[in-house]
């Protein structure tokens, strides 16, 4: 039996279909700005891990490569055979598509002409396929890395909370942002069972900057009320007789705190009417801007997710409002990203990872000029090392199944291995697995971790 065959056999009873997802609890803007100064119950936000928590790992090898994470989520899931997995077909495809192979990729370049020239920055996954085919049941899946209608589906974290858990310990006290920040995305997963500080920061961005950082009657009298509810109730937050619960609040009381009347925000959260033009105009282009100032300011975020929707497009899949709009608005903002990070010098430590919730039917298009679900996908790679120009995996002529996985498993790739990639990049081990889970199973970072079923691809690198 080979290795796809035992990984058929293991994960057999995995639906292709499910129930939406319960959206775990999350932190908006709003709630964080407004906790600074005042008494609003957020206990069903709390529920910090127990202190003495039981955690197993199996030694593993990490790439160790990134610092920061930006994953885009394409939500709606993009036609991977109309951009990162081309397929011409006669006919069908439009020859404004122009395509041309640059840097050993066959690319779209009269969809995407600026990402065409930074072919050489990037990898192409194209030996993946979702679990799922229903919209809210493959974003949640990408966004946790396992089932969500599971046993532990309803309670699971972001990848970006694992990783700001992880990586607080290497916060230092000047560090003042939080550790995962979500743009423009509304929905989505949260911190699940996590302590809410681990949960994602959930902003739009905007030229005037992160909203709720001053107070209406001034400084001074913002001060004085943070002084006053210190003499209030700081004894029952501070080592609380309460628990865990009570300190939670002095957590959010200190980090919206460190947000008010700093300069050091307004740098990052603030953008020029200039930069969101270089960025394309949009509000994709907007929060990368943001994202690109948020990993400068060096201020303790690890980890950003940014959502660019809707790619769902089952009529009319090339009218000039659909596929070209949604890619040009990909182009003008990604490759802005990577050309400012790239400048900064903060390409080589931030891990660039792009991928929607499934792929779309193949060959000539459907009686309503759209294209359908289809498991088949495509996943982006680019910055912390990882080696550009270079596909993984490849599929059949039309797109429509792997025939190469082109990594060291043999196998399709899963969200789950996207999901210990992230991990292994950041120098976590995706092995790790958590018994503070609320039924008590244990909390795997990366499921069947002990038992060796996903793994990095480590290929990005080689």
């Amino acid at each position: 039996m080979n290795a796809q065959e035992k990984f058929d056999k293991q994960f057999r009873k995995h639906p292709h279909q499910g129930k939406s997802f319960f959206s775990s609890p999350h932190l908006t803007r709003r709630a964080f700005m407004n906790l600074a100064g005042t008494g609003v119950t957020m206990s069903w936000l709390a529920g910090q891990l127990p202190a003495q928590t039981r955690i197993t790992t199996t030694p593993v090898q990490t790439i160790g490569t990134a610092k920061n994470v930006i994953f885009i989520l394409l939500t709606g899931a993009p036609s991977h055979t109309d951009t990162f997995d081309l397929k011409m077909v006669n006919g069908t495809t439009p020859t404004s598509f122009n395509p041309a192979t640059v840097n050993n990729i066959f690319f779209p370049t009269g969809l995407m002409p600026k990402l065409a020239d930074l072919t050489g920055d990037f990898a192409v996954v194209r030996s993946m396929q979702s679990w799922a085919l229903v919209h809210s049941l493959g974003q949640t899946w990408t966004q946790i890395g396992r089932n969500p209608s599971g046993v532990l589906g309803n309670v699971s974290p972001n990848i970006g909370s694992v990783v700001a858990l992880e990586k607080d310990v290497e916060r230092t006290p000047g560090q003042v942002f939080p550790a995962f920040v979500a743009l423009n995305s509304a929905g989505g997963s949260g911190a699940g069972y996590f302590a809410a500080e681990y949960a994602p920061l959930k902003i739009s961005p905007s030229t005037a900057g992160l909203a709720n950082t001053t107070n209406p009657d001034g400084q001074a009298r913002f001060n004085s009320r943070w002084a006053f509810l210190h003499n209030i109730d700081a004894p029952l937050r501070t080592n609380s007789p309460y628990g865990q619960p009570m300190s939670d609040y002095d957590h959010f009381y200190a980090g919206a705190d460190g947000l008010m009347y700093n300069p050091v925000v307004t740098a990052a959260f603030k953008y020029s009417a200039a930069d969101s033009v270089r960025y394309g105009s949009t509000s994709f282009g907007n929060a990368c801007v943001t994202a690109k100032q948020i990993i400068a300011a060096n201020q303790g975020t690890r980890y950003i997710e940014i959502s660019l929707g809707s790619w769902d497009m089952h009529q009319n899949i090339y009218a000039a409002n659909q596929l070209p709009a949604m890619t040009k608005t990909l182009d003008n903002g990604l490759s802005a990203l990577m050309n400012d990070l790239k400048a900064s010098g903060d390409f080589d430590s931030t891990l660039i990872v792009m991928a929607g919730e499934f792929g779309r039917t193949v060959g000539p298009l459907t009686a309503a000029k759209g294209r359908d679900h289809l498991v088949q996908q495509f996943a982006f790679f680019a910055g912390a090392g990882v080696k550009g120009g270079k596909t993984i995996g490849a599929t059949d002529d039309k797109g429509g199944s792997t025939v190469d996985s082109g990594w060291s498993r043999g196998r399709i790739i899963k969200p789950e291995d996207i999901e210990a990639t992230i991990y292994s990049a950041l120098n976590i081990n995706w092995t790790t697995v958590r018994y503070d889970d609320p039924l008590g199973r244990g909390f795997y970072y990366v499921p069947s971790s002990d038992q060796d079923i996903y793994g990095p691809i480590n290929e990005l690198w080689q």
